[in-house]
């Protein structure tokens, strides 16, 4: 593989990131929800497509809606149970989420997943017969993807639903005095989010033709986690920093690799002194984060 084809596939998996914290960002920053087992969803969506084009046949470009409809399904059912616990108690529940989906995939339920060694996609996306599988056809289908994805996101932001959402975060009991219904509101930002995750992880196993369960850690919500909290909750614009700083920037350290990890964490650590609001701020969480400070 060339250099350029090199920093091509990081700008694709930087994509699918961004497809990532833009799901999650719903949850978290638009509903002020903790949720730290998104990956689940991912892992959902991926396995979804893996095995339904290996034993079905069926076209990825099928697959890429039907895979958001099943994780966003999986996502409404998961989080019935737990969907009135708040803060760190949501927080908690979520990682068990996570650990629960990975843990099992690892155990191949019915022989479908394929246990450690995960499954082999068969299938690439195709347009016009020509087949979706260099560097370039990936970068090209998941920036589109990203930029569709963004203008649905600003014009639900703007929408009945999405200044719902945005009061539940700023006073949960004062939108359910005013009729907003809370628990519906809730439920339905886990589904779009879980729904956004699963389609991504269609592009995801296609992209990488095996997926296995190492790919859907604890750690890999973690890392999601940071992008929107990095990036600045609520912040689309701050989910594509966000997302550059928690997978380009390592690249680009990558040849000092035994110091990497230390840059990183002064950095993060500084980001939080200095720029708690994130590198770019919604205008709502910046507001209210310096009424906070001057108290």
């Amino acid at each position: 593989m060339v250099a350029s084809d090199y920093w091509i596939d990081v700008a694709v998996f930087w994509g699918i990131y961004v497809l990532l914290g833009l799901s999650l960002n719903i949850i978290v920053g638009e509903v002020g929800l903790f949720d730290m087992g998104h990956m689940a969803f991912f892992a959902i969506g991926a396995y979804t497509t893996a095995i339904l084009s290996a034993r079905f046949g069926i076209s990825l470009w099928l697959l890429l809606p039907l895979s958001g409809i099943v994780a966003g399904l999986a996502g409404h059912v998961l989080a019935r149970p737990i969907i009135h616990l708040r803060g760190d108690y949501l927080l908690i529940a979520t990682i068990g989420l996570n650990e629960m989906v990975r843990i099992s995939l690892l155990n191949n339920p019915w022989g479908l997943t394929g246990g450690p060694n995960g499954i082999i996609m068969l299938d690439q996306f195709r347009i016009f017969g020509l087949a979706v599988q260099r560097p370039t056809h990936f970068y090209y289908l998941v920036w589109t993807c990203v930029a569709a994805s963004m203008l649905a996101l600003v014009r639900l932001q703007r929408s009945r639903i999405g200044r719902a959402w945005n009061f539940i975060r700023e006073d949960e009991v004062a939108a359910e005095a005013m009729g907003v219904d809370v628990r519906r509101a809730k439920l339905l930002a886990f589904t779009l989010g879980a729904g956004l995750a699963g389609a991504a992880g269609t592009i995801f196993a296609a992209k990488l033709v095996v997926i296995s369960p190492e790919s859907f850690t604890f750690m890999e919500s973690v890392i999601l986690f940071c992008i929107v909290i990095l990036g600045g909750m609520g912040s689309i614009p701050g989910v594509v920093l966000g997302s550059a700083a928690m997978l380009v920037l390592p690249e680009i350290l990558r040849n000092f690799a035994q110091y990497r990890m230390l840059f990183f964490g002064a950095a993060m650590a500084l980001m939080m002194i200095f720029r708690p609001q994130g590198l770019w701020p919604s205008k709502r969480w910046s507001t209210k984060l310096q009424e906070g400070e001057g108290e």
